[in-house]
């Protein structure tokens, strides 16, 4: 076992399989020692907006999903969550209504996900947006970029 699934098993983390990309395209490329991971939203299908049918906290729970669905394609696309040497951004798109205004609250779940798996290396520039609507309606879908060996 190395020693980012160790680290998992402490966590108490299991990873699903990777979830299939949601139309035409791949979950992952790399270019030049970069794995672009395509947006990924949380386990489970949940579908609604924050600040209606959702709270920040429910979000904050969404974008941590997210991030896990995330690690299940790193680990897929790479044999070992090891061989990632540096989270390098992170975008997320909240399902919001217009007077929500937590939208980097919700984002932490996934930020703090990041960092507890990958320790420094899970530090990580970012950009959060409110969204109309995203795909699926789903809560959040989040965008990666990963420094890969």
């Amino acid at each position: 076992m190395n020693a980012i699934e160790r680290r998992l098993e402490e966590l108490g983390i299991r990873l699903p399989e990777a979830s299939n990309p949601a139309a035409s395209y791949s979950n992952f490329v790399i270019v030049n020692g970069l794995m672009f991971v395509s947006g990924k939203g949380p386990s489970g299908n949940p579908k609604g907006k924050l600040g209606s049918q959702y709270a920040t906290e429910d979000g904050y729970h969404f974008a941590r999903q997210a991030g896990i669905e995330v690690l299940a394609v790193l680990k897929e696309g790479l044999g070992s969550l090891d061989k990632v040497k540096r989270v390098v951004k992170v975008q997320g798109f909240v399902n919001a209504e217009p007077h929500f205004e937590e939208h980097h609250k919700v984002l932490n779940g996934f930020s703090e996900l990041m960092y507890e798996v990958f320790e420094s290396k899970g530090v990580h520039a970012r950009s959060v947006f409110g969204a109309v609507s995203v795909r699926d309606n789903l809560p959040i879908i989040v965008d990666s970029i990963f420094e890969v060996e």
